[in-house]
């Protein structure tokens, strides 16, 4: 068709996108719309009673929260982990072993209790299921901190209607993070999906400081502790412009002058493990609409082992720019998002790049196309992920035919 007609429930770097795309028109309230970029909200209200054409394309799962939400993103992976132990053995079961150990309370307290009692000493977080930007989460080491804010809870927010007691997860603290001058830091990547399972990845995300030096010794002390901007924002010597980030290409470049290429190959398919495992994980539970998309922003943390956790997955990440460069960076992702997503029927869909995405996943996972010559011996085939590694997105669209004005008849 001639135009697409959008919705966009959000005001920040997606409406620009949008706005500045060819072709595209925003349609106001309860126009007809061919795409829409909505908020959850928006999504709980209307999904089920809106009929969809075939083109129609909305930018959410009707239930993404099995793996955004905190509780029901640990059950998905714990049952999945069981699944692969009985169907694959303990080895293969062993590669889903990249979350700290998470019990939902109220409901798995004995169960926490017991692991507490089993390992002294160590530092439990707290977070709220449901909250997002650090709100609701704090530190603990003693079992009565917890049974005092167990009292407290009733009056927690007003949270009184009936029987909602507000869910939160108990997770075992990462008490030897990486450090990079100090700082603990989350490296955060942005993965697209689509069904039936199609994963892409972006090659650029970013690392996030914590403000402060790391040091476990002032629990209480949360710009040590949570990363995210919304804290960090208002921490004392907070500086916008540096932001505490690093651009992921520059994170992969420093850990590769430290401790060699070979190291970092293997760290980042090891986050490349976490991607693919989750995303499993939730496969079967999923509601498949061939009508939605999910961007996923993936909160990593490296321990000093290098090893990977997967704190949480988001949703909505955050998409308003703390800072130019990352206002870029955003515009960046989105528009490639919408190449993905094609809803101008650019594509061959057979394409393994679109800009600054790699196809990681289509059914089973995707290989790069450069072999080396010694790798044809073996069958040691290399995931199609290029996390952290140049981003010649400009060239690469401008080489696909799609992008350099020819459009497919």
């Amino acid at each position: 068709g001639g135009c697409v007609r959008y919705r966009c429930g959000l005001t920040n770097t997606i409406q620009d996108v949008l706005r500045q795309r060819p072709g595209w028109v925003e349609v106001k309230d309860d126009g007809e719309w061919d795409f829409n970029w909505c908020d959850v909200g928006w999504l709980r209200e209307n999904f089920d009673h809106s009929y969809m054409e075939e083109h129609v394309r909305i930018c959410h799962f009707r239930n993404h929260y099995e793996l955004t939400r905190k509780n029901l993103m640990v059950k998905n992976l714990k049952r999945y982990r069981k699944t692969l132990e009985r169907e694959a053995g303990r080895l293969e079961a062993a590669k889903c072993d990249f979350f700290p150990r998470t019990f939902v309370l109220p409901s798995e307290y004995a169960l926490f209790v017991e692991e507490f009692k089993r390992s002294p000493g160590n530092t439990w977080i707290m977070k709220p299921v449901a909250r997002s930007q650090g709100k609701g989460i704090f530190l603990f080491r003693k079992l009565k901190d917890i049974v005092d804010w167990k009292k407290d809870g009733s009056r927690l927010e007003d949270q009184r209607d009936e029987n909602q007691v507000e869910s939160y997860v108990a997770q075992r603290y990462i008490e030897n993070p990486y450090l990079i001058s100090g700082r603990s830091n989350f490296i955060r990547c942005v993965v697209f999906q689509y069904v039936p399972l199609k994963a892409w990845l972006y090659r650029d995300g970013f690392a996030r400081f914590s403000g402060t030096r790391f040091s476990l010794s002032s629990i209480d002390d949360q710009y040590v502790h949570l990363t995210n901007v919304a804290v960090q924002k208002t921490a004392p010597d907070y500086d916008p412009e540096k932001g505490c980030k690093w651009q992921l290409q520059k994170l992969r470049r420093y850990l590769t002058a430290k401790h060699g290429a070979e190291t970092v190959e293997t760290l980042f398919r090891d986050i490349d493990n976490i991607f693919i495992r989750s995303l499993q994980s939730v496969q079967k539970v999923f509601i498949n609409d061939k009508h939605c998309f999910e961007l996923y922003g993936y909160d990593i943390l490296l321990d000093e082992d290098l090893k990977p956790w997967l704190i949480e997955v988001n949703a909505s990440p955050s998409l308003t720019a703390s800072s130019q460069e990352d206002y870029e960076m955003k515009y960046r992702l989105l528009e490639d998002t919408l190449n993905v997503v094609d809803m101008e029927g650019r594509l061959s869909g057979r394409e393994k790049r679109v800009g600054g995405y790699d196809l990681m996943w289509n059914d089973g996972p995707v290989y790069r196309e450069d072999f080396s010559l010694d790798s044809l011996g073996s069958t040691c085939f290399t995931a199609n992920t290029h996390l952290g590694c140049v981003n010649d997105r400009k060239k690469h669209l401008g080489q696909l035919k799609a992008f350099s004005g020819q459009k497919r008849a």
